[in-house]
């Protein structure tokens, strides 16, 4: 079958290569899937450079999460186990989850990493209240699309943090109540829309210099979420400034719950297709690539030129 296959650990644009693969076997309790649409994930650039918390080794076809048909003829969607991913014509998924009824194959694909990652982050890392103010870095992405949706149903102000007004239509398709486009001063800006009590709850997946704007204009006694470092840049927490404002640097490493807690993954998956099902919640897919053209995907998501999901549809 044809895969993208990563035969060294490197940068995405040198050691990609499509290649010609035997059909992936499924060990006990995991599922094949015939392909119809894999979900792009930062982390994909991660795996493939070989930098992602968790290294896997050469050969392996990369992609995070699919949708897909079973061997007996199931529409599911979920996380695959690689070496196994979903950048292939089959791929073997971790967990099945069945596509939910009125969904198209791209959003199945995308609906389980930014969504669970947003859900671990809000209710289960940290708690956000009904009437708090959630403020949401790279809002327009995938992740961040993701964690405004969530952040409204939960009943927080959602103020969105976009880099254009292509990405601020985005942001306000979520659902947020204030976007701000590419602020010259985040701080400032935050502290004018919150009577200068800044943030309950930061939500972060770009890391550096967003990472130490976000310190600054969180709320007395708030929660900071580190969720990743697209920026590229992995900031530093002083710490005698979280003590002064009272506020808590909380990392969310979301995968690794499927290993060490997947009863916890099963019960958050089940909140977030209740949402899905009253239609709080809708999966924004921003553009969908040929197969052949992966790296070209890969590079828009590394540039942060994307919005919504970003996937790739089946050979």
């Amino acid at each position: 079958m044809r895969a993208w296959s990563v035969p060294r650990h490197g940068p995405f644009a040198r050691v990609l290569e499509v290649a010609d693969v035997p059909r992936p076997e499924p060990a006990a309790g995991q599922t094949r899937v015939r392909v119809a649409a894999a979900a792009l994930n930062f982390a994909d650039i991660l795996h493939i450079a070989g930098e992602y918390q968790e290294r896997t080794p050469p050969p392996f076809t990369p992609g995070l999460e699919v949708a897909g048909v079973t061997d007996d003829g199931r529409r599911v969607f979920g996380p695959v186990a690689l070496p196994h991913g979903g950048f292939a014509e089959e791929a073997v998924l971790r967990t099945t989850w069945p596509w939910p009824e009125g969904m198209s194959a791209a959003q199945a694909a995308g609906f389980f990493v930014a969504y669970q990652t947003g859900w671990c982050a809000l209710h289960h890392r940290t708690t956000l209240a009904a009437g708090e103010t959630l403020l949401v870095l790279a809002a327009a992405g995938g992740v961040g699309a993701a964690a405004v949706q969530l952040g409204v149903a939960a009943g927080a102000r959602v103020i969105a943090v976009v880099g254009d007004a292509e990405k601020e239509a985005v942001a306000r398709t979520a659902g947020a109540h204030e976007v701000l486009v590419a602020p010259g001063d985040l701080v400032a800006a935050v502290r004018e829309l919150t009577d200068g009590r800044g943030a309950d709850v930061v939500y972060d997946p770009v890391g550096g210099d967003g990472f130490d704007a976000a310190r600054r204009v969180v709320a007395w006694e708030g929660r900071l979420l580190v969720i990743g470092f697209a920026g590229g840049r992995i900031a530093e927490a002083p710490t005698n400034h979280a003590l002064v404002k009272n506020y808590g640097v909380i990392g969310v490493h979301w995968s690794a719950y499927q290993q060490r807690a997947p009863e916890l993954v099963a019960a958050w998956q089940r909140e977030i297709e209740a949402l899905w099902e009253r239609q709080a919640i809708d999966p924004l897919v921003g553009a969908e690539y040929a197969f052949d053209d992966l790296p070209d995907a890969l590079a828009a998501l590394e540039a942060r030129q994307t919005t919504g999901r970003v996937v790739l549809l089946a050979p």
